[in-house]
C-alpha cells in the first residue's frame, strides 16, 4: 500500500498535463498559472485522504483543478478569460479542421473563437475547457456534477451557438 506522499506524487506525475491545461485555460499570465497550479496541488494534498474512489482519480483531479481555477479569482471569476493555445490538441472538437485554410484565416478563426468562448457563462466555459481536453460526456458530467444527457445537450447548444456566431466572419461552417 502506498503512503500518502507516494500516492500524491504519483497522482501529480500522472495528471501534470491535465492540471497545467486547466490552469492555462483560466489564466493568461504565467505567474497566475503557477499560482493556480500550486493551489491545485495543495487542494489535492488536503483532499487525498477523503477520496472515496467513486470516480476515476483523473476525474477527481479535473474536478479539483477546475474548481480551484474557477475559485482562484474569487468574485471576479465571471470576468475570467478563456485562453486558447493555437496548438491546442482538442480544438478540432469545436472547429472543423480544414487543411486548405491559410494561416492568417486560421489565426483569425481562433481569435474569434476565443472572443466567443469568453462570452459564455462560467459553467459553459468549464464544459468547453473539458471538451478541449477530449473528455467524454460521462467524464464531464462527473466533474461538473450534472447528468450526462444534460452535458451532451449543453455541448451541442454551445457548439451551435459558436458556429452561428462564427458565421459572421468568413469561416464557413
Amino acid at each position: 500500500m502506498q503512503n500518502k506522499e507516494e500516492h500524491f506524487n504519483r497522482l501529480v506525475k500522472e495528471n501534470h498535463q491535465r492540471i497545467q491545461s486547466i490552469c492555462k485555460y483560466y489564466a493568461s499570465v504565467a505567474e497566475d498559472q503557477k499560482d493556480i497550479y500550486q493551489e491545485v496541488l495543495v487542494n489535492i494534498w488536503k483532499s487525498l485522504e477523503t477520496f472515496r474512489g467513486e470516480a476515476q482519480e483523473s476525474t477527481w483531479i479535473y474536478r479539483i483543478a477546475l474548481n480551484t481555477a474557477l475559485g482562484f479569482a474569487g468574485k471576479e471569476f465571471r470576468r475570467m478569460k478563456f485562453n486558447l493555445d493555437p496548438g491546442e490538441k482538442g480544438i478540432q472538437n469545436i472547429l472543423v479542421e480544414d487543411d486548405g485554410v491559410d494561416i492568417k484565416l486560421r489565426e483569425d478563426q481562433l481569435n474569434a473563437l476565443q472572443v466567443h468562448l469568453n462570452q459564455l457563462t462560467v459553467i459553459e466555459k468549464a464544459i468547453m475547457s473539458l471538451v478541449l481536453e477530449n473528455l467524454s460526456s460521462k467524464e464531464i458530467s462527473e466533474i461538473i456534477g450534472i447528468t450526462e444527457p444534460n452535458v451532451r445537450v449543453k455541448i451541442h447548444r454551445i457548439k451551435e451557438s459558436l458556429r452561428e456566431q462564427m458565421k459572421g466572419g468568413s469561416y464557413g461552417n
